[in-house]
């Protein structure tokens, strides 16, 4: 049944293709990631307690079939990413951007690769998998055909091009070096830490690759780029998606390859402290409110990474925990700016003031989602923050002091460049002009602003729902960590993932 994650997107994108009803695009639209969520929570409930599942397509011998694997690890992340998903396209919806020609069905396909590479247990099918998340992107990316978008397409299309090749390299490589692209075999192979040099330069060309799709620094240009100049809905959709299961693939291929014997720790040290930094500090040079967003997902990428440089079993459910935060507050915060982008017809700083009378719910959900991002009560942000320090500090070592104080200062400077944020925003003077909506050219000139005007609900029920998200993992932190140090204790503990996946 494990199949189902990829058959059921895959036929609802083919079904949508054909059949150009509204209502049949919608159903699916908002039916397959919605049961895809329920599906996952179902295996958390089954993979608890360490337990595998796994399925070798075609009856194969056991090691060379392909193999399709959940654990607690992936279960979670086909929860959390299948959430942002329906959030996303409620948001698409809403805005009637599900209305262009074959959204519903590129979105359904980006889903299939998504689930795909989550929950497949050989390399060069999460290369294929990849593939198909990413190509229909293209297309997203840039839906409305605006200029601007058309160009950022082409840079997302180039930079996307170039890394899959620099994946599939590193996948070959691993297969000279191993004989094998299978993740289990290759977990059994080295878990007594017996890796080769040139099979650790393998998996290193592998998360060298992962690393430029998840957007971490010094090659995070192009996304802090091209994620801000497509709509707030597809940018929601890819910070959910794409950055994440490249992380997914890192945390996986790197912990099943190397275990408690790491390789690289120096290099992923220096990522770490220069994502997280350039992250935070970056913030004050834009001025546009999703502009320092896409940075602040910079940061987050280099928060999360933490795990993988630490490689503790307290680090590695710290940085499951602070990926599935980061996905729950970035996806809020996106996707309430941009009802207040569709609202007012920009989201520049200097077009945008006074929002705190105008936009009350709105301003209290930004509230909460900025203390979410800087690691402030009552939300996820607390939990994730403490967590990566508590990690750091249990065994300190100059590398964990040197990020503890990375990320204690970057939530200081966080806090500085999203209070700029916020006096463009919502505090000063009440705004007299805004740009409405124009049947010709998307939006009109600067207009006037009446009382009237005002950001419409259904437009700010889905950031809602996933700030509300953060909230409750705040509250329900006990029942949720119990959960995250499963998928720890998956990834860590590699004998029931090989058991399942080679039948011994």
């Amino acid at each position: 049944l494990l199949l189902l994650f990829i058959v059921v997107p895959l036929a609802s994108s083919a079904i949508t293709t054909f059949v150009r009803s509204r209502t049949v695009n919608l159903f699916f639209l908002l039916g397959v990631p919605l049961a895809t969520g329920v599906a996952g929570v179902y295996l958390i409930g089954a993979t608890a307690e360490g337990r595998t599942i796994a399925h070798s397509v075609g009856g194969y011998v056991h090691g060379l079939a392909i193999p399709f694997v959940a654990d607690t690890f992936t279960a979670v992340m086909l929860v959390i990413t299948s959430l942002a998903v329906v959030a996303s396209c409620v948001f698409l919806r809403t805005t009637g951007e599900d209305q262009y020609r074959f959204v519903p069905t590129l979105i359904l396909l980006m889903l299939t690769g998504v689930n795909g590479a989550l929950l497949t247990g050989d390399l060069f099918n999460f290369f294929v998998f990849i593939e198909v998340m990413v190509l229909p992107s293209y297309a997203l990316i840039a839906v409305t055909g605006t200029w601007r978008r058309l160009g950022v397409g082409r840079m997302f299309v180039i930079v996307n091009l170039l890394t899959s090749t620099l994946l599939v390299i590193g996948v070959g490589f691993i297969y000279a070096a191993t004989g094998t692209v299978n993740i289990a075999v290759l977990a059994d192979q080295t878990r007594f830490g017996d890796v080769s040099p040139q099979a650790a330069l393998a998996v290193g060309i592998v998360v060298l690759s992962l690393l430029i799709k998840a957007g971490a620094a010094p090659v995070h240009g192009w996304l802090v780029r091209s994620y801000p100049n497509t709509s707030a809905g597809m940018m929601s959709l890819f910070a959910s998606t794409h950055s994440k299961v490249a992380i997914y693939g890192i945390y996986r291929v790197y912990v099943s390859v190397f275990g408690g014997h790491p390789r690289w720790e120096a290099v992923l040290l220096i990522i770490v402290v220069l994502t997280v930094a350039v992250g935070a500090f970056s913030g004050f040079g834009e001025f546009r409110v999703r502009n320092v967003f896409a940075f602040q997902m910079t940061a987050g990428v280099g928060h999360i990474l933490i795990g993988v440089a630490v490689l503790t079993s307290a680090a590695v459910s710290a940085g499951i925990f602070y990926m599935v935060h980061h996905i729950v507050t970035m996806s809020g915060l996106l996707l309430t700016i941009g009802a207040i982008e569709q609202t007012y017809g920009t989201g520049a700083f200097k077009k945008l003031s006074g929002l705190i009378r105008r936009e009350r719910v709105a301003t209290v959900l930004m509230i909460i989602g900025l203390f979410s991002l800087i690691g402030l009560p009552p939300t996820s942000g607390l939990w994730g923050k403490m967590g990566l320090v508590r990690a750091l500090m249990e065994n300190v070592t100059p590398a964990t002091i040197i990020m503890v104080i990375t990320v204690i200062v970057a939530s200081i400077v966080s806090l500085l460049a999203l209070q700029r944020l916020w006096k463009n925003t919502f505090w000063g003077d009440d705004m007299d002009q805004y740009h409405p909506d124009s049947p010709a050219t998307g939006r009109a000139p600067a207009t006037d602003l009446t009382d009237d005007v005002r950001v419409r609900w259904p437009l700010l029920v889905p950031g809602a729902f996933m700030i509300a998200v953060s909230v409750a993992m705040f509250v329900g932190g006990q029942a949720v960590m119990p959960i995250i140090q499963d998928a720890s204790d998956a990834l860590l503990n590699v004998d029931p993932y090989v058991e399942a996946v080679l039948g011994q």
